[in-house]
Order: structure tokens, then C-alpha cells, then sequence
């Protein structure tokens, strides 16, 4: 009888423990059934691993998105940053860089992921706009007073200019470069696909040297003053308007360019392993928010939310935008014609000719 009341008391206390023990892992910091973090719990940490423009965009909207988190879940955040060509950036998450979140600079990178069983199928629709929550496009930026008389992408091809554009094997910006100056050269001529492909041939024989990302293009074209045009996205040549002053640099707008749209994804294999999906979706859904949306504008990328482009809409000017889907189709399609191995830039391009 003696024994039986010890194995009770025992069983009891040990009912005891457990509940005691399960309730310090929720308030300090355990995850949740569903793998995601706990509101209130310990500090987090997430990896955002990008493309190279977004440094300053990024460093801004960490510092807002941490303080509005703590502020509504008594949780603190930090971020961390990673940057380089998109490409790049996306194989090294392959390779086992734990990205808690991509936001590259286009959707054929996070299909990668997608391939490799890191990022779920319909990624693309999680969010709105193609899980594209501020859009860019293409632009020229030129020397002071623009001494070659550069205005649309025919005069990059005359015998006396030199390009500065990065290598669309490896960076992002740069294949959205080379669309842009296909798609002009498709209108030109009539969708007539030799010509154009003749086009951007003679363009990269411009091409003095190919950067891995766009930031290293514009230091080569802003820093080391290579280059008599750089083919950039609009936020960097007007980041390099802005920080180097007006004196230095001019915008030239071309007649046609493409809607680049930068998307952003949850790497859920990551995310459930680290417990971290709570936190990791709502800091992509608040890019999307009044604040985000200020911040991307006031870092040069084009809002979508309707508030804030009326609130910028001087810094943006009209262009004719063509879209990759109706031009280019799928980027799976368009990767494969156009930058995998053997495709129509390994065809076109030869370093030194």
C-alpha cells in the first residue's frame, strides 16, 4: 500500500514538472505546434538574403519592421543581410546558407529554390502583385551633360561608347537589362527575333568588362569611371544622382524599357527548422504596408500601393514598360532561350571581341 502511494505521488509530481517545464519553454521562447515562433518569446533572428541594390532599401526597413514587431508582439528582431548577384545569392541558399526569407531580384532565382524542395510550390501567390511588393525598371545613366548624346538604346551600339552592364549569368539586374534592350529592339523591328538577337550582339561588344552584380557595375561606372553609359535600375541611378550629386551624373530615360519586379519568398524548409515562419511572413507582408511601401519609395523602387505613389509620383516619371509575360513569356522559358548554358547569350557574347 506504502509503495503504491510513493508511485503516485511520484507519477503526480512528474505531471507536475512537465506541466511546469512546458510552460517556461512557452514564455521563453519555444515554437509552436505549426513551427512558428511564440509572440512574446525570446529574441529572433532572420536572414534576408537579397540582391545587391536593396543594402540601403533593407537597412532602412529592418530597423521599422523590428520596432513596429516588438511594439505589437513585446518580441525583439533582428535582421541580417546578405547581398550580391541574384543568381549567386540563390545558390548559395542551395548550398546551405539558411535564408530565412529571399528577396531577389527576379522570380526564376526563387523557382530554384522551389526545384530544390526549399521554397514551397505557389510561392508566387502568396503575395500580392506576384509576391512583387515594389517594382523597378531599367534606365541609362550617363556622364554630366551626357557628352556622348545618349537618349535611347540605339545610340549604346555607335563605335565611339562604351557600356557598363553586369554579366546576366550571375546577377539579376543584369538580365533585366539585357530584356529591356531586346525589347526595344523587337519593336523596332517589327518583333523580328534575328535582329533583335543581332541587337544586343553588337551592344555587348560595348561591354569593356562584366561585374557579377549590379553594385559592382555601378562601382566600376560611378568609382573607378569606366564606361561612358551604365544600364542600371532606375533606384541605383538615382541613389548615385543623389549620393554623388546632381553635377555628376545625368538620367536619360529611353523611349521603351521593362517592368522589373522583384519578388520576395519565405524559405519554408529553413523557416520550420528554425521555427521562425511567424515572424518571417509577417515581416514580408509589412513590405506591403503604408510604411514599407514609404521606405522602398524613399530608397528609388517604384511603390504599388496606390497611397504612396500618388505621394511620389514626381520622382517616378511615364514610361512604356513592357512586361516579361507578354513579351519574354514564363522566366523558366525565358532563362532557358536566353541565359542557361548554351543559350542565346553564350551565343552572342565573346570576352574580348
Amino acid at each position: 500500500m506504502k509503495r503504491k502511494w510513493k508511485s503516485g505521488l511520484i507519477l503526480g509530481l512528474s505531471l507536475v514538472l512537465t506541466i511546469m517545464l512546458s510552460a517556461c519553454g512557452a514564455s521563453k521562447g519555444g515554437t509552436q505546434a505549426d513551427g512558428s515562433s511564440a509572440a512574446g518569446s525570446k529574441d529572433v533572428e532572420l536572414l534576408n538574403v537579397s540582391y545587391d541594390p536593396t543594402r540601403e532599401l533593407y537597412e532602412a526597413y529592418n530597423k521599422a519592421f523590428a520596432a513596429h514587431w516588438e511594439k505589437e508582439k513585446g518580441q525583439k528582431v533582428t535582421i541580417k543581410q546578405s547581398h550580391g548577384g541574384s543568381g549567386k545569392q540563390s545558390r548559395s541558399v542551395q548550398d546551405g546558407l539558411d535564408a530565412d526569407v529571399v528577396t531577389l531580384a527576379l522570380g526564376y532565382d526563387i523557382d530554384a529554390l522551389q526545384d530544390k524542395g526549399l521554397v514551397k510550390e505557389g510561392w508566387q501567390d502568396k503575395y500580392e502583385h506576384n509576391s512583387s511588393p515594389y517594382t523597378s525598371t531599367i534606365v541609362l545613366l550617363v556622364r554630366k551633360g551626357n557628352p556622348k548624346g545618349i537618349k535611347d538604346w540605339d545610340d549604346l551600339v555607335r563605335g565611339d561608347v562604351q557600356v557598363i552592364t553586369p554579366n546576366p549569368k550571375t546577377s539579376g539586374g543584369a538580365r533585366w537589362n539585357y530584356l529591356a534592350a531586346w525589347a526595344y529592339a523587337l519593336k523596332k523591328n517589327n518583333n523580328d527575333e534575328a535582329k533583335a538577337q543581332q541587337f544586343v550582339q553588337e551592344l555587348y561588344k560595348h561591354v569593356p568588362v562584366l561585374d557579377s552584380g549590379a553594385r559592382g557595375a555601378t562601382t566600376t561606372f560611378v568609382e573607378r569611371g569606366i564606361g561612358d553609359v551604365l544600364i542600371a535600375w532606375e533606384n541605383e541611378a538615382l541613389l548615385s544622382v543623389k549620393e554623388l550629386g546632381a553635377d555628376k551624373f545625368d538620367i536619360v530615360y529611353p523611349s521603351i524599357s521593362i517592368l522589373a519586379e522583384p519578388p520576395v519568398a519565405i524559405v519554408d524548409k529553413v523557416v520550420d527548422k528554425k521555427g521562425t515562419r511567424e515572424v518571417a511572413d509577417a515581416y514580408l507582408k509589412y513590405l506591403y504596408s503604408e510604411e514599407g511601401q514609404t521606405i522602398a519609395a524613399e530608397n528609388y523602387y517604384r511603390p504599388t500601393l496606390d497611397s504612396v505613389k500618388a505621394k511620389f509620383k514626381d520622382q517616378f516619371p511615364k514610361m512604356e514598360l513592357v512586361t516579361l509575360k507578354d513579351v519574354f513569356g514564363t522566366w523558366k522559358e525565358t532563362q532557358q532561350k536566353h541565359f542557361s548554358d548554351k543559350g542565346i547569350f553564350d551565343q552572342i557574347y565573346v570576352p574580348g571581341s
